[in-house]
């Protein structure tokens, strides 16, 4: 069984001190990812909602050995654009020494990140989501 979670896009309050979901999701967007080698614990789901909440419509699954991470599919007009996309976040992925698993054809990617040295998902996973977004 896989268990899907969406955040819920709605920007609560009316304060003009009220940050857009684009200002945190920027915020994200400038720190950097930390390589992990293990020793820390996955973030827990609470933990994950709060960071989902800085990202813009990734979607957090569970496999069947009840790990999580984070994914997102894509949509362009043809192939040469999911190419020219997939090859942007691999630029992305190595600037940051972080890989997510990427799948592309005609028209569509779609990008999987998860911690695999702790089997679940971390800050810095949310941090290149973010920086995916920005593409």
């Amino acid at each position: 069984m896989v268990e899907r979670l969406v955040a819920n896009e709605k920007v609560e309050g009316s304060s003009p001190f009220a940050r857009s979901k684009n200002e945190i999701m920027t915020d994200l967007a400038n720190k950097n990812c930390i390589p992990c080698e293990g020793g820390i614990p996955a973030f827990d789901i609470s933990e994950i909602h709060k960071y989902l909440k800085k990202i813009n419509n990734w979607e957090v699954i569970q496999n069947k050995e009840k790990n999580y991470y984070i994914e997102k599919q894509f949509k362009f007009k043809d192939y040469i654009s999911s190419e020219n996309f997939v090859l942007e976040v691999g630029k992305i992925a190595e600037q940051e020494g972080h890989h997510p698993d990427i799948s592309f054809g005609w028209g569509y990617a779609k990008i999987k990140i998860s911690t695999h040295a702790i089997k679940g998902l971390a800050e810095s996973d949310f941090i290149l989501a973010a920086k995916i977004d920005k593409i």
